[in-house]
């Protein structure tokens, strides 16, 4: 299975539960996916050898049913089309101009289960931020460190017995992360597997007793605690 299938999978797990009912017809998620994978690869303009620039801004129009059950998931569904937009784009060593922006917007001239996607390309200065989602909150991420852990003196406190009162230490320098745990009694584990001290990259997984942490790099307008 390749990466973007993979990708595509959890993209449909993400939409499973509580908004399963609501996808008995029209638009999927996931064709939304392969429409801005498609966009991507039409708009690619190869600049140099060495560079390939392709949009980073998109807005996919629905019509008003599909519209209304998308942006029922809000920004779960944004984020997780994004990451697909991101990925593809390393997969294909293709570049953008400024961050990746998607749009969901309802247009009455289209029927049920039919989308459209518009791009543009948009250069931008950003100034990127590290955040931590931790079940529905998110949670910004200071430059320098920051404690997480059951203890009021942490500077993320989770409300989980199963994690010492200073469990794990985050380290953000504004580019890169690193996750230190601090002598827990019950470890730490990055995507799966248990660590003293290691790099975390975007969308790594850090999990502290029963709690999963999501460590994502997203514009500084979007990372607001």
């Amino acid at each position: 299975m390749g990466l973007l299938d993979s990708f595509e999978r959890g993209l449909e797990r993400a939409v499973n539960g509580a908004f399963a009912k609501t996808f008995r017809s029209g638009v999927q998620p996931v064709e939304i996916s392969a429409a801005l994978r498609r966009e991507l690869d039409t708009k690619a303009a190869v600049v140099t050898r060495e560079r390939i620039l392709v949009p980073n801004e998109f807005t996919v129009r629905l019509a008003p049913p599909d519209y209304s059950r998308m942006n029922d998931i809000g920004r779960p569904l944004i984020d997780e089309l994004t990451g697909l937009v991101q990925q593809h784009a390393v997969a294909q060593n293709y570049s953008f101009s400024g961050p990746v922006q998607i749009t969901l917007r309802q247009d009455g001239t289209l029927s049920t289960g039919i989308l459209q996607v518009d791009s543009t390309t948009v250069r931008r200065d950003v100034t990127w931020a590290g955040v931590l989602d931790i079940g529905s909150q998110r949670h910004h991420l200071n430059v320098g460190r920051t404690v997480i852990g059951r203890g009021s003196d942490a500077d993320i406190t989770v409300a989980d017995t199963g994690t010492s009162r200073r469990h794990v230490e985050v380290v953000w320098d504004g580019k890169h992360a690193q996750a230190t745990d601090l002598g827990s009694t019950n470890g730490s584990k990055l995507n799966g597997e248990r660590f003293e001290r290691a790099i975390v990259e975007p969308d790594s997984t850090i999990e502290i007793g029963r709690t999963r942490m999501v460590f994502r790099v997203v514009p500084e307008a979007d990372g607001g605690a």
